[in-house]
Formats: structure tokens, C-alpha cells, sequence
């Protein structure tokens, strides 16, 4: 398989590499005090595997409903097996889709006529789409390839009004949010924290309030990548105003999932 999907090599060839069921990510979160978590999927070359992941993200939010939100994948096919596949999941209960990386379904983010179908599929049944966002700059790591600022933006002029999250941070794009057009251009995105201690200093968190807005920033923990005490101490080390750490670990979320 690992010569079949390159990129699930480039991440999980490591003898290091985890992986984690339904039931191990349930597990750790009642160690660690977390209610609710959005779990998905890696991205896959092969749409045969891409549905066999998405059946069972469906399956395992179904099984522990109210604990697990699950955000399917999509397959690299083109739009129309996207956007069929967009509504089967949604049939399933899926509260969005990603985490997606365009270089792995072969998916121009700049192409109108390519990404329109996909965009209009998720905005029927309002599903948010979780994009694999990454810095320009900074060291290598595995799985690190995947949209740069400079190539989210087009995606985001061209569809206004998707629901996007931009993960790790959107890879720096909330400093550009000082420009005021790309401010009105990130009205409907949001920002993850996924392993951000492997990538930023804690100063981060006050940054991108001051950027984006607490309302836009949402608390990830990439678990297994990083078990999820970690960014959660992190995060509560930092003595940001009560409300604000509130939104960030959950209001906001809970919020734009209408859990």
C-alpha cells in the first residue's frame, strides 16, 4: 500500500508514526477532559480507500455520538465524484470535509471551473471544508507540503461564502489579515491550532487574536501526533482573559459545528 499511496508513506513509513482508532481517541480524551473532538482521515490517492476512511469516520461519530464529529475526505477524482461523494457523507452525518490536500487529488485551488462544483456541494448541505494549510518558510517535516498562504487566497476570493478552516494556523495567512481586503476575503475562514507547539512559540495565540479575532481561532491537538494535554497546557499556561480561553477550547467550535 505505501508504494500505492505515496503520501500516506511520506507520513506513516516511520516506525515512529501513529495512528489512532475511534475508541483510542475517546480513551485519551476522557483521560484529558475533552467532550467533543472533530476527528478525520488522511488524503488518499485511491477512491476505493478514500470511501472505506470516510465509512468508518461515519461509522465511529455515529457509534459515540455527541463525543466524535467526523469531517470525511474527499477522492481524487474529479468534480463530480467530489461532490457525489460531498453528499453521501453529508447523507451520513458528516459535519464537514478534510482535511484536504489538493496535491494529492490533483485539485487546482485557483481553478474556478474545477473548484465550483465542490464549493457548491458543501455549501448545500452547509459543511465546512478543512483545508492542510503550511508555512512557506520553517523547517521540513513530513506531511508538510500543502497550501501556502499565497495559494489559499485565491480559493477564498473565488467561493465568499464557504465555511473554510484553515489548519496549523493557515500556515501564517492571519498575519495578512492586517490588509483589509484580505480581512473582508477571511470572513467565513477560521484558524486551527493543530501541533502548533511543533511549529510556533506560545506567543502565537495572542498574535493571531490580535489578527484575526477570538472568534476565529480554534483549539486542535493533531492528536496522535501529540497527545492532547499538551497544546491544552500550553494553551492554559498562557493567562489569556477567561473568556477568551473559553472560545478558543471550545465555544467557538461548538459554535460553528451548532453542537
Amino acid at each position: 500500500m505505501l508504494q500505492a499511496e505515496p503520501h500516506f508513506a511520506e507520513v506513516f513509513a516511520s516506525p515512529k508514526a501513529r495512528m489512532a482508532t475511534a475508541e483510542e481517541v475517546v480513551s485519551s480524551m476522557e483521560q484529558h477532559g475533552v467532550d467533543t473532538s472533530v476527528v478525520l482521515g488522511t488524503n488518499w490517492c485511491s477512491p476505493e480507500r478514500s470511501r472505506e476512511a470516510n465509512d468508518y469516520l461515519l461509522e465511529s461519530a455515529a457509534r459515540h455520538r455527541g463525543r466524535l464529529v467526523a469531517f470525511c475526505g474527499l477522492p481524487p477524482r474529479g468534480t463530480e465524484a467530489m461532490s457525489l461523494e460531498v453528499e453521501r457523507c453529508a447523507a451520513g452525518g458528516a459535519r464537514g470535509m478534510g482535511e484536504l490536500r489538493p496535491d494529492v487529488m490533483g485539485l487546482d485551488m485557483s481553478d474556478e471551473t474545477a473548484t465550483t462544483p465542490l464549493a457548491e456541494a458543501l455549501e448545500r448541505h452547509r459543511l465546512i471544508l478543512l483545508l492542510h494549510t503550511s508555512e512557506p518558510v520553517g523547517h521540513p517535516y513530513p506531511g508538510k507540503a500543502g497550501l501556502t498562504p499565497e495559494a489559499v487566497y485565491p480559493f477564498l476570493l473565488l467561493h465568499p461564502n464557504l465555511t473554510v478552516v484553515c489548519a496549523h494556523w493557515g500556515g501564517g495567512l492571519p498575519f495578512y489579515a492586517l490588509m483589509p481586503e484580505v480581512a473582508r476575503a477571511l470572513e467565513r475562514t477560521y484558524f486551527d491550532t493543530s501541533a502548533s507547539p511543533f511549529l510556533y512559540r506560545p506567543q502565537i495565540y495572542s498574535h493571531a487574536i490580535q489578527m484575526v479575532g477570538e472568534a476565529k481561532v480554534l483549539f486542535g491537538s493533531d492528536f496522535p501526533l501529540m497527545p492532547q494535554h499538551r497544546p491544552l497546557s500550553e494553551i492554559r499556561s498562557l493567562s489569556l482573559p477567561q473568556r477568551v480561553e473559553h472560545l478558543v477550547l471550545g465555544g467557538n467550535a461548538t459554535k460553528l459545528l451548532g453542537l
